[in-house]
């Protein structure tokens, strides 16, 4: 069956995975060791995602996810931080799946060069079980539905008060265009990361990013006091959901997958769900000299926005920074994977599309018209928004 697994590449198609695949004998020895679970009966569903090895196990009392890292990526201490933040969640009643813990009280257990978690399977289909990233919902409905379900984790995460993560790869965090001196901040970034400190051309992209970038962050200056700290997702697109029911009509049930999470602010995770699933990056990657090919789901936006208001309502300064913090809140991102193909696997290929294709592709994007139309409806957007003030 391993043979078969495939996983999502840069470019969207599927690719060998770069992780080995879970595997039953793999879980015996692992899911034992959990008091509240049977013994593991087959392996129904592996993850696509390419980032980590993850599948769907079947027990005797149930389906559970099971999650396995390179060290090297996650260890205990930077799964505990996801972990807390998920508990904190969960007891609040934020619709969320839980993380399980074993007889010894682990809910992140290091096995040899791997750390794995097991999660409740969580109630809901995962619809979008296939899609890859920068791909748009199924229908308006479901943009909705991922709006309002993000303001609910929102306001169950106001009371959680750790601290921002520390650097590691794959965490979509907020630094260096929170302060006022970017380029300051853009150095002390890349200086805490050592696969990316001395790289030459991880520097070169991330200036030209920064150049591209400058309007933005002097849009959202003024604005960033307004901008309340807040434990975020970072990560919310169709397959990090799972849904009751199925077609148009179903609603989202529980968000998933808190890889990404970090002490940011709500602005930046909602340009986060806007980046992810309404803009169609992939086609940069098949033409890159055609930015204006690249399909803007507007009638995505404004219904994500409107579910969004309709639990959570954004403050005047809140809703005016969105528009320059859909053009800012990729960079951290792609600078992390960057760090990730370089630290982890030693991939100075699939780095290169992070630093010069992510990072400064998406940033000269929104100099472009099809860039300049999302930032302008943005820009309009709280001058237009449903819900009454």
């Amino acid at each position: 069956m391993s043979e078969e697994v495939k996983a999502h590449g840069l470019d969207g198609k599927l690719v060998s995975p770069d992780w080995p695949p879970l595997t039953l004998d793999e879980m015996r020895p692992l899911l034992e060791e959990y008091w509240q679970l049977g013994a593991p009966l087959g392996i129904s569903f592996h993850s696509p995602r390419p980032l980590s090895a993850a599948a769907v196990v079947d027990t005797t009392c149930g389906p559970v996810f099971v999650k396995r890292h390179a060290r090297t990526v996650r260890d205990r201490a930077g799964l505990m931080e996801e972990h807390a933040f998920l508990a904190h969640l969960y007891i609040a009643g934020a619709p969320v799946a839980g993380v399980l813990r074993n007889s010894h009280g682990e809910s992140a257990i290091e096995i040899g060069e791997w750390t794995y978690e097991v999660h409740d399977h969580g109630q809901g289909a995962d619809l979008y079980a296939d899609a890859i990233s920068w791909t748009p919902y199924f229908c308006v409905d479901h943009a909705r539905e991922a709006g309002s379900t993000l303001a609910r984790l929102h306001n169950a995460a106001e009371k959680f008060d750790a601290p921002e993560r520390k650097p590691r790869p794959l965490v979509a965090s907020f630094n260096i265009f929170a302060a006022s001196d970017s380029a300051e901040a853009l150095n002390a970034y890349l200086d805490s990361r050592p696969a990316l400190k001395n790289h030459s051309g991880v520097r070169s992209a991330a200036q030209q990013a920064l150049e591209l970038l400058a309007p933005f962050h002097a849009e959202l200056l003024p604005l960033l006091p307004h901008l309340k700290p807040l434990w975020t997702h970072n990560d919310l697109h169709g397959s990090n959901l799972l849904w009751d029911g199925i077609g148009e009509e179903a609603s989202a049930s529980a968000i998933i997958d808190f890889g990404l999470a970090d002490r940011t602010n709500a602005v930046h995770d909602l340009a986060h769900a806007i980046e992810r699933s309404m803009v169609e990056w992939l086609t940069l990657v098949e033409q890159p000299g055609k930015p204006d090919d690249v399909r803007v789901h507007f009638d995505h936006i404004e219904a994500m926005l409107d579910g969004y208001e309709s639990v959570r309502r954004l403050c005047r300064e809140e809703a005016a920074a969105l528009a320059p913090m859909t053009a800012l809140c990729h960079a951290e991102f792609a600078l992390t994977e960057a760090d990730y193909y370089l630290a982890s696997l030693g991939s100075e290929e699939s780095a290169r599309v992070c630093y010069e294709g992510y990072l400064v592709g998406h940033a000269r994007w929104f100099s472009s018209k099809q860039g300049a139309r999302l930032v302008d409806a943005l820009r309009r957007w709280p001058d237009t928004r449903k819900v009454t003030p």
